[in-house]
């Protein structure tokens, strides 16, 4: 493919879309090592300058990753969430990144005060406990504390929630469907244990996120605690005046 000198889009703006688009389409894999930015010049037609600028804001973003003496490499996947309020596998399929999970714990605890407050259930009533390693083509990105009434949902845990959607189980056998949602995000550093699971170097930095989700009849379904890798998440949204 190559670049438009007519196109009133800067030529390193170019050469970053393009790169973007063939990690995207798979033609690079993460840690594969890019062209040097003599090729890539020679390459696309462009100079050397117009090359370093677009691998500059690529490596500033975190799609590529420098190695002092050795080149400039493809990052991680880096996860996107917008507004849209889907579950972890939903997110995963737009993206097309490959989902899968880990159940770390699955199990009915009394509510303690906080939780009971979420969920807008009384003190010590039963909740369900849903804690899984969330991970994205094979690599863990969130650990997700999911808590939901057990009188919305009685036989929840009867299902394999490593396998199947927790929100696809919820439309469809129980009939409720996420409407709203009310999310905190807050960095953070990675604990001992969230180190271990997202296989994180400390200190690490973590993003930790809250969210409150509700039906079209403004009733609670779950509260969700998470923490996701600070290296391979990015949140955004639109704003208007």
């Amino acid at each position: 493919m190559e670049l438009n000198a007519n196109s009133p889009i800067p030529l390193y703006i170019q050469l970053k879309e393009l790169l973007v688009r063939q990690i995207r389409r798979g033609e690079l894999h993460p840690h594969d090592r890019l062209p040097s930015e003599r090729e890539l010049s020679e390459q696309y037609g462009i100079s050397r300058m117009t090359v370093r600028q677009a691998l500059q804001l690529l490596v500033k973003e975190g799609v590529l990753y420098t190695a002092a003496g050795k080149g400039t490499y493809v990052s991680e996947v880096l996860f996107e969430q917008d507004h849209a309020l889907t579950g972890f596998s939903e997110q995963m399929q737009r993206a097309n990144l490959r989902a899968s999970s880990r159940v770390l714990e699955a199990t009915v605890i009394p509510a303690a005060p906080y939780v009971a407050g979420k969920l807008e259930v009384p003190p010590h009533s039963g909740v369900i406990l849903l804690k899984r390693l969330r991970l994205a083509n094979e690599k863990p990105i969130a650990i997700e504390t999911a808590y939901l009434s057990q009188n919305l949902c009685p036989d929840l845990l009867k299902h394999d929630f490593s396998q199947v959607s927790l929100y696809a189980v919820l439309r469809e056998e129980y009939g409720l469907v996420p409407t709203s949602a009310l999310q905190v995000v807050e960095a953070a550093l990675a604990n001992v244990e969230e180190a271990r699971l997202l296989e994180l170097h400390p200190p690490a930095a973590v993003l930790r996120m809250e969210r409150v989700t509700r039906n079209v009849q403004d009733v609670v379904l779950e509260y969700v605690e998470s923490v996701y890798r600070g290296d391979r998440y990015k949140f955004y949204a639109h704003l208007r005046a």
